[in-house]
């Protein structure tokens, strides 16, 4: 198959939803939305699948499931994020949960256990009792890690070779507590807008991104809490007009996080992020182009 003629497909690692025609220079990502929780690893951890799941940006999948009718592809990783960190880079390996990895520094993400294979989900709570093996972590990265990433690159060389550009939209949802605030004088945001402050994606498009939202009566922020992490900081290139934006949803507006399950606001909340992701599309469109910075 060539770069040109990219299908939707199903793999174990991922799954590509592809527009009926692609007149999009956008990508659409959601790393962290995999729910496919197997019983061996369920079985390896000491805690219970929901809060196996805090970590999970649940649903975000079916948050976005319309954009291919927008004309732009939709890449979708199936592994969960407590099993391997699609968002990671592959050889930030903890020594503290894979026998053998070697220490790297200081690497803050490491350090709190969230490394590519993760030690800990959400509030610091441990995964597993000891470690696993060296050869185990190598298998996730090989079976999950590494197909997510080549069909991601895919997709984003096709779109620049189609159009010139590409604008990956890497999508991902944030615990309420990440953004409330404790003065109820301020309404937290609803959306993260994270360009690596200004180093993943050109300013006219952040601020274009920005309006989408905002025209879909969704407060945003900008890089606070959340700027972007391995994925962002590696695809995105805006020289090379190369465009990476993480987007964070607040879970608060669509999600009871204590059950991991859609709330009564699921479907509002999905309505107005079609609106703002159809507006983002089309800033990808090939009548738009976009000026490196």
């Amino acid at each position: 198959m060539s770069l040109m003629d990219i299908r939707s497909e199903t793999t174990s690692a991922y799954k590509i939803l592809a527009p009926k025609v692609w007149e999009s220079a956008v990508v659409f990502a959601s790393p962290h939305s995999g729910r496919d929780y197997s019983n061996t690893f369920k079985g390896q951890s000491i805690l219970d699948t929901v809060t196996l799941r805090s970590s999970e940006d649940a649903y975000v999948d079916q948050l976005i499931d319309y954009v291919p009718k927008f004309g732009a592809p939709l890449l979708l990783a199936h592994a969960p994020r407590a099993f391997v960190d699609l968002n990671r880079s592959a050889d930030e390996l903890d020594p503290a949960i894979v026998n053998g990895a070697q220490t790297r520094g200081q690497n803050p993400r490491i350090s709190s256990g969230l490394g590519v294979i993760p030690r800990v989900v959400a509030n610091g709570r441990p995964i597993y009792r000891g470690k696993i093996p060296m050869q185990e972590a190598k298998d996730r990265l090989r079976k999950y890690w590494h197909p997510y990433h080549d069909a991601l690159l895919r997709l984003l060389k096709a779109a620049k070779l189609r159009h010139g550009y590409s604008v990956l939209i890497d999508v991902h949802s944030m615990p309420h507590d990440a953004v409330s605030s404790p003065s109820k004088l301020v309404t937290p945001p609803e959306i993260v807008i994270g360009d690596r402050h200004g180093s993943s994606a050109s300013r006219a498009l952040v601020e274009e991104v920005e309006a989408c939202f905002a025209n879909a009566g969704l407060k945003t922020a900008h890089n606070t809490p959340f700027a972007g992490a391995f994925i962002t900081q590696h695809y995105g290139r805006p020289s090379a007009n190369q465009h990476a934006i993480q987007i964070e949803i607040d879970r608060g507006i669509y999600l009871d996080e204590a059950q991991v399950a859609p709330s009564d606001h699921f479907a509002e909340t999905r309505e107005k992020l079609r609106q703002a992701f159809e507006g983002i599309a089309r800033l990808g469109a090939p009548e738009l182009p976009l000026a490196a910075e």
